[in-house]
């Protein structure tokens, strides 16, 4: 897949004009009257030899000219980070810099005043930082405001002649604000504006480099190749010459697995209803992420061009932590969505049949714990399908046990569970499978039965990330198939060669029977749309879902707070997505995953079916009666 950079060469060709037209009006009048060189600038350029007692006064810099950071895009081509031109006034001080520092100030004040008029706003620019620009730069223009605005512009663009310039710069762009904003992440500065003597190829104005999300991850692919900007002094150190001599080369742009519609969708029903959480949605065909939602987000555009100390002490003291990307970088406990791994072990090891009945009871003593049933009914004996079905906690207690741990925590690796999906983004959580040897280290025993009950109901110390869960339940939608997970398909330069492609692998094919694939999925086509199913506020009229509500606890006693999750794939007979969704619950709220978490995804997926009328089979999807909210898992 390529996609024609035509955004960034017309920014490219709108820098270039504007520099040319910087350069252009550049030069104030001289104070001091000159003869007419007898020769050409550019002759003159090239047949300067400074002698020992000239040399500070006739000579070339070379500067560097930054070049516009590559793009970043969706699966589509439609922009997630670009950037644009923006115009900095600043003022030209005349040479040869013969002026005293009284001078110096009082030329600059005027200059500053003048400007603050026509601008419309007060500019404030100390003494001492004249002085120092004058000093070491001054045959540089000397910034006094950044990014004009429209009207700024036109206002100011024309007095050259009053030795005021508009100098044309590269700021970076998130034309979605928010959106994907966790995922793209944001650019810093890499230093301060320059006020030293001037060296050779030091840059224009400070490049910016990736901070956070795939700015970071990607920074050398974006960051393009520097041009070359070249001033020549005569040996009265009169600028006798300045030209771009070669032209910036943007950075690669990088095309995304992400669908952005179905971000925006994501973090819509996010932001409607959830206070914090996540939602991802893949392919689970490829492995590719489509959407990967964290709430709250933040708009990476507050960094642009910089943010305020205030600002992001405000960021970072938010209690609802928008700075943290949960899809991937937060893990909690899954509740009862890991009763899919759970049955797979069981029916795999043939601990299990799928006819076996087991006794869905309130509640079972387990050595001397009493571990109880989310229903506070009997509800008699059931299988497999059933027991999914309602979430029998009590008869997964029993299946568990005498699966036992080890194949459980086999299964569940083998789906992903415990191990880092591979993103590239930093810092993402690898979660948690609680083995014998973790049990020592952390608890100073092994599993026991408690918790192997524990476990087999996503509670106790296993840790899942959003990701993880929406990956899992790709492997089952697509028949056991576990593919490498991919957010970035390619990196491509602006004349649309692939510099580097991250190719759709398969990692791994599990080991599964059609007759457990068949009973899963019956299963969890029963949770959304069956008689006694936890997730029915998941349906949709036009496509049938198969999902696995949960609800978790985690934190210290004092401060518990819940996880509530719904997580499944559709359209159930031929999977196109799998998601996952979770939900946290503040402190001491009851919230479950059937009527906050499943209701997100059915947000997000009535806008994307909202076309289709009948199902694949072009039958109405079947229905059944809804289960009271409050024996949602």
């Amino acid at each position: 897949m390529k996609f024609i950079s035509r955004h960034l060469r017309f920014l490219l060709a709108t820098f270039l004009i504007a520099t040319a037209q910087t350069i252009s009006m550049a030069q104030p009048p001289s104070p001091i009257p000159t003869a007419t060189p007898s020769s050409s600038p550019t002759i003159e350029e090239e047949t300067i030899v400074p002698t020992f007692e000239t040399q500070k006064l006739a000579r070339t810099y070379v500067l560097d000219v930054p070049a516009p950071r590559g793009e970043i895009v969706d699966r589509y081509g439609a922009p997630l980070a670009q950037n644009k031109v923006v115009y900095n006034l600043a003022i030209n001080f005349p040479t040869p810099l013969d002026f005293s520092d009284a001078l110096a100030v009082k030329f600059a004040r005027e200059k500053i005043e003048q400007a603050s008029k026509i601008v419309g706003r007060q500019i404030r620019i100390s003494d001492d930082a004249i002085l120092k620009h004058y000093r070491n730069r001054g045959v540089l223009p000397f910034e006094i405001a950044q990014n004009l605005s429209g009207d700024e512009y036109d206002a100011v663009k024309d007095r050259s002649k009053d030795a005021l310039v508009v100098r044309p710069v590269y700021i970076r762009t998130y034309p979605n604000g928010k959106v994907a904003g966790q995922i793209i992440g944001y650019t810093g500065k890499t230093g301060r504006n320059l006020d030293g003597i001037i060296d050779n190829h030091e840059t224009l104005w400070p490049e910016t480099e990736g901070r956070e999300g795939l700015e970071q991850t990607f920074n050398a692919a974006l960051t393009g190749k520097h041009g070359e900007y070249k001033l020549t002094f005569d040996k009265d150190g009169r600028k006798t010459s300045e030209r771009l001599i070669s032209t910036p080369v943007p950075g690669g742009t990088i095309v995304t697995t992400l669908d952005l519609r179905l971000q925006e969708l994501a973090e819509k029903a996010l932001a409607a209803k959830a206070k914090r959480g996540a939602l991802v949605i893949v392919d689970p065909n490829s492995g590719d992420i489509l959407a990967m939602a964290s709430w709250p987000s933040y708009n990476p555009n507050v960094f642009i061009p910089s943010i305020s100390a205030d600002k992001f002490k405000a960021l970072q003291d938010d209690p609802d932590i928008p700075l943290l990307p949960r899809a991937f970088r937060s893990s909690y406990p899954p509740g009862s969505t890991f009763k899919v791994a759970v049955g797979l072990a069981a029916l795999e090891s043939g601990t299990v049949r799928p006819e076996d009945l087991y006794q869905c009871v309130p509640s079972i003593e387990i050595g001397n714990l009493t571990f109880h049933n989310w229903k506070k009914s009997d509800r008699g004996e059931l299988n497999f399908i059933q027991a999914m079905t309602e979430s029998c906690d009590t008869w997964f207690y029993q299946v568990g046990i005498k699966t036992g741990a080890q194949p459980i925590i086999d299964w569940a690796l083998q789906l992903g569970f415990g191990a880092k999906c591979g993103v590239p983004l930093r810092g993402e959580a690898e979660g948690r499978m609680p083995n014998d040897d973790y049990m020592k280290a952390t608890h100073g025993r092994k599993l026991l039965n408690g918790d192997i009950a524990n476990l087999s109901i996503g509670q106790g110390d296993t840790e899942v990330t959003p990701l993880q869960m929406a990956e899992t339940m790709a492997v089952i939608a697509n028949g056991g198939t576990v593919f490498q997970t991919r957010l970035v398909q390619q990196v491509q330069s602006l004349d649309n060669k692939i510099v580097s492609a991250y190719q759709v692998r398969a990692k791994r094919t599990l080991d599964i029977s059609p007759n457990t694939l068949d009973q899963l999925h019956t299963a969890l086509v029963d949770v959304v749309n069956g008689a006694g199913g936890t997730a029915h506020e998941a349906e949709l009229d036009n496509v049938e879902v198969a999902g696995k509500t949960g609800t978790a606890q985690w934190g210290p006693k004092n401060k518990e707070r819940t996880a509530a999750w719904f997580a499944g794939y559709l359209p159930a007979e031929k999977p196109e997505y799998a998601f996952a969704a979770v939900y946290e619950g503040d402190v001491g709220s009851k919230v479950h995953g059937g009527t906050v978490a499943a209701p997100r995804i059915a947000d997000v997926f009535k806008e994307v079916y909202r076309a289709r009328q009948t199902n694949r089979r072009g039958e109405p999807v079947r229905r059944a009666p809804a289960v009271e909210e409050d024996q949602s898992d």
